[in-house]
Order: structure tokens, then sequence, then C-alpha cells
């Protein structure tokens, strides 16, 4: 497991799960980069995709809180691997995706199903996230979004399942949301992922600036995340294929693999898949 220092962020009072006590939502550090985000009101608890128990147990305990429900995104089991104990303990609700067969959960979702937390006073909008598995899902509510292993700060997931094409669109559906929508991700990959952001775009400024900000972050041992909508436009090459100079600037390059915004996204995706070696693509 890998050290954070403790880190609690208070949500606006939009997310207020009554009228005297806010939500708050903290990282667990699992594994070698993972985070499970928990959301509590001091007395009931939301777990999202729990690879391991121990650690969410230890919060929960910590800080005197019953768990009452579980979202799954995906499959995988640093995503699932603690459903078992944690419903043995608590028995909470698991939410998950109904195309993909995950033991441990009690109510299969799908794209556009819409959830109640009422404990917490939220609700979820299920959201079709179907590129890094086939049934990988995201749950949005106002002013947050837990997209599993799709979105991570300056990068995107591995497409082991579905096709650029489903990644792409998935992609394109965050782009939709509210500018200040928090972004809650499951792996502290954003110092790696900048790295090769700025191999695509060296002349980006907030780029750059940002890279400064995720670097202090680092060597102080805490979470680059939650990242933010407005933020990923400005900084993450897999939510710009849409801009006019990073299509030319890497077209006129590799003119044979990039045509448009999808072509260009599939290039960027394999090159990371690559990195830090030359993309090989379009040669």
């Amino acid at each position: 497991m890998f050290s954070i220092h403790d880190f609690i962020l208070t949500e606006n009072t939009s997310l207020m799960a009554n009228n005297s006590a806010s939500l708050r939502i903290h990282p667990i550090p699992a594994f070698q980069d993972n985070y499970i985000w928990v959301i509590d009101n001091g007395q009931h608890a939301l777990v999202v995709d729990p690879g391991t128990a121990e650690g969410v147990v230890q919060y929960l305990t910590q800080h005197h809180l019953i768990l009452t429900t579980i979202l799954i995104t995906h499959h995988h089991n640093d995503h699932t691997g603690g459903i078992d104990a944690l419903t043995e303990y608590y028995n909470p609700v698991v939410y998950g995706p109904l195309k993909e067969e995950i033991a441990g959960v009690t109510h299969g979702l799908v794209p556009g199903d819409v959830i109640d937390i009422n404990d917490l006073g939220l609700h979820f909008a299920v959201l079709d996230f179907s590129g890094h598995t086939l049934g990988h899902i995201g749950y949005s509510a106002p002013t947050m979004l837990f997209c599993g292993d799709t979105l991570f700060s300056a990068g995107c997931g591995r497409i082991f399942e579905g096709t650029p094409e489903r990644m792409f669109k998935a992609l394109n559906s965050i782009k939709t949301l509210p500018l200040n929508t928090r972004i809650y991700c499951t792996h502290e990959y954003t110092q790696n992922n900048i790295e090769f952001a700025l191999a695509v775009e060296p002349h980006n400024i907030a780029l750059q600036q940002y890279a400064k900000r995720v670097n202090l972050l680092r060597q102080k041992h805490l979470p680059t995340l939650p990242t933010n909508l407005e933020l990923e436009l400005s900084v993450n090459p897999f939510l710009r294929t849409d801009q006019a100079t990073l299509m030319e600037a890497l077209a006129s390059q590799y003119p044979k693999a990039i045509q448009d915004a999808l072509s260009l996204f599939t290039f960027l995706r394999a090159w990371k898949n690559v990195f830090p070696h030359p993309p090989s693509l379009g040669h």
C-alpha cells in the first residue's frame, strides 16, 4: 500500500445530506496506486470500488460509520476484491454493472439507470463507459463523477475489452458534464500522465503549470485527485482531440494515422501504451 497524508474534501452545499451536515469524500490508498473513495455524512457511508476491505474497515471504524452502499464501476479485482469482506461485516447494498459478472453485486445497473442513496441524500445517474471493459459504468451526481478507470487526470484508461470508438464515446460524454464537476479517478497516475501529455503538447502553458502543482503535491505525499473537468479540458490530451492545433501538429507528422478526432484519439492511446517509446503509427 502506498502512503499519503489524510486528505478530506468537504463538498459544497448542493451536496448536503441534510440541513446540518455536509458530505465528506475521502480517498483510502490501496495497493500500489489505487484510491478507494468513501463518502459519508458522519453516520452513514458509501464506498466506491473497494479493491480491498482492510483500509476501508479501518477508516469506517475510526470514524464510527455504518457502510450502507457500495458502488462498483467494473469487474477488475483491484476494484472488487473487498466486496465479500465488507458485505459480511456490514451487509450493504452493492451496485454494479449488469453486463459484467461480479460476485457480491446485489443490484445490477445499465446505463440510463438512476439510483437514490437516501441516507446520504445523493442521486446518481449511471453512465456508459464501456471502453476499459465492456460493461464499465460511471456514477454521476451534481458536481461529482466516479469514473473508475475511464478517465485519469491528464490521461485515460487502457482499452482492454472495448474499442477505441467506445472509449472515445465515453470520454466525449464526460465532456458534456458541468465544468465544475469534480472527477474522482481510482489511480494515482497523474505524474506519469503529465509526462506523456507534455510529449504530446510541449507548449501547453496550462499543462506546464499543472505539472509544477502536481509535483509539489506528490513531494508532500498528497493525492492529486480529485481533479475537475475544466482543468482536464485544458491539460488532458485525450479530451483535447477536437483542438485544431493538436490535430494539425500531429497530423503533419503522422498523416496516415490521423484524419479526424477519433483517429487522433486512437493514435494517442496507442502511443501511450508504448510511451516513453516513440509512436509507431503512421510511418
